[in-house]
């Protein structure tokens, strides 16, 4: 078994299993994916730690147990369709490839698009399409979605976002309000949303949700 084979399972066994994530999906499809193919090679050695891990200026991927306890509260069932904003390069749409139908992976850098077109291929998740747009705009044309997942911390989740959602589906993100950041499960039901605060925690912001009329816990 390679260092970083022993990394990942340490992750799994250190971060994830330990800070309540019990969902057997998850802890699988966080053990399967190579999150160090996700990262520069400068970084490939530290792809296991648990922080958030720079991948382009202002971008991030997530921490590991905060990721996971996200996706865990967002309870994807294999029939789920989810729209993974800011899929970075690709990380969060390769473990998500392992809980859901289908997954679009929505990015507006488009070297990172083109690098998670290219990993997620190498892996097989053929059942991800990568696509290029606003992030704060979601992506309508393959909606609508039973899951949101917003890679990095907002001040607000957009209305055209929740437009997007089915009814009874589920947002996940860590809202920041006033310097707070709070990990969150939202749902939609008959058009409206209710946020239930879920922990405590410090992640990077994901530009472009910073301002404008919107929805903010």
């Amino acid at each position: 078994m390679s260092d970083l084979s022993i990394a990942r399972v340490n992750m799994v066994e250190g971060q994830i299993r330990a800070n309540k994530v019990t969902d057997r999906r998850i802890v699988e499809a966080m053990a399967a994916v190579p999150r160090e193919k996700f990262v520069s090679k400068l970084l490939a050695g530290v792809a296991y730690i648990d922080e958030d891990i720079p991948i382009a200026p202002d971008r991030y991927l997530l921490e590991p147990m905060v990721f996971a306890r996200l996706l865990q509260a967002a309870a994807i069932g294999p029939d789920d369709v989810v729209l993974d904003i800011g899929c970075g390069t690709g990380y969060s749409a390769a473990i998500l490839a392992h809980l859901a139908a289908a997954v679009v992976a929505l990015e507006n850098d488009q070297g990172l698009a083109d690098g998670a077109i290219e990993k997620l291929a190498e892996l097989g998740a053929d059942n991800v399409a990568v696509v290029s747009g606003k992030l704060s705009k979601g992506f309508p044309d393959q909606g609508p979605y039973d899951v949101v997942v917003i890679n990095g911390s907002v001040e607000r989740i957009p209305e055209n976002i929740v437009s997007q959602v089915s009814n009874g589906g589920r947002i996940v993100a860590v809202i920041n309000e006033s310097g707070i950041g709070r990990a969150t499960l939202m749902r939609v039901q008959d058009g409206q949303i209710a946020g239930i605060p879920l922990f405590e925690t410090s992640v990077p912001s994901l530009p472009g949700f910073g301002q404008a009329r919107g929805f903010v816990f």
